[in-house]
């Protein structure tokens, strides 16, 4: 069981990990406690065979305020080697990640986000990606993957400017999947996540590699990688599962095999 004032604390619900970022006092920004514990708290998602999807989010109404700057000046680092900002950005998770956005997303928060496959909002949430009012570049993972979500001229308003959008105004981008009343993103999360954690576990693991992989390549590389996925899902004991539930029309029951 997690302690009162662990940085990272985790909890499962049904067949979802939920990843609580818990430094209220610090709005939640990641310093090298956080950093480690987001890493670990994937490694427990990825090895668990039980668990499908993770739900990430902050405690106290805020999500993340990026990167503990003070942490930083005492010579924290908020990287963790291949990792990445937050021990998150740059990794390749084969389970969906949720993230549960209530409060500020900022900078390195927006990033985070950014980095998870799914984004449920609050009324209340807040994005931005300030750092060049800083004299800095979003470079956690923002000024990569913010032009691949929405239109180029959009995400380039938003990383000139450091400008703040609302989840309303995140949502019409397209950054944002569902925007619900303040205090309900992680249970609109979770019932995300249970929709996605009915499907089979191999399958949503080839979807995200294949999405990961055809990023920027060209069409014939990307169909080979999309065929190399589709051969080993069909030789699997889920895809002989998923036939045969369908033809006796009742739920499949996946192995993860």
């Amino acid at each position: 069981m997690n302690a009162p004032d662990t940085a990272v604390q985790t909890e499962t619900a049904g067949s979802a990990l939920v990843i609580t970022i818990n430094r209220p006092q610090a709005r939640n920004a990641v310093d090298t406690a956080v950093a480690t514990g987001i890493a670990a708290a994937v490694d427990e998602l990825e090895a668990n065979p039980e668990l499908s999807v993770g739900v990430l989010t902050g405690s106290s109404g805020t999500f993340c305020a990026g990167m503990d700057l003070k942490a930083a000046a005492r010579g924290e680092s908020p990287v963790v080697p291949g990792r990445g900002f937050a021990g998150l950005v740059e990794a390749e998770t084969r389970k969906p990640l949720i993230a549960a956005v209530e409060g500020y997303a900022m900078g390195g928060g927006f990033e985070l986000a950014l980095a998870c496959d799914l984004i449920v909002a609050a009324t209340g949430a807040r994005f931005a990606l300030p750092e060049v009012k800083r004299g800095l570049i979003a470079g956690g993972g923002g000024v990569i993957r913010l032009p691949k979500r929405i239109p180029h001229h959009l995400a380039m308003e938003l990383l000139l400017t450091g400008r703040t959008v609302d989840a309303q105004r995140a949502r019409e981008l397209g950054l944002v999947n569902r925007v619900v009343d303040d205090g309900e993103a992680v249970a609109a999360a979770l019932q995300l996540a249970a929709e996605v954690a009915a499907n089979a576990p191999l399958a949503l693991a080839a979807v995200k590699k294949v999405v990961r992989l055809s990023d920027g390549a060209p069409d014939a590389e990307a169909f080979s990688a999309q065929r190399a996925e589709a051969r080993a899902l069909r030789e699997s004991d889920d895809f002989a599962e998923g036939v045969r539930a369908f033809a006796e029309k009742r739920a499949p029951k996946w192995t993860g095999r």
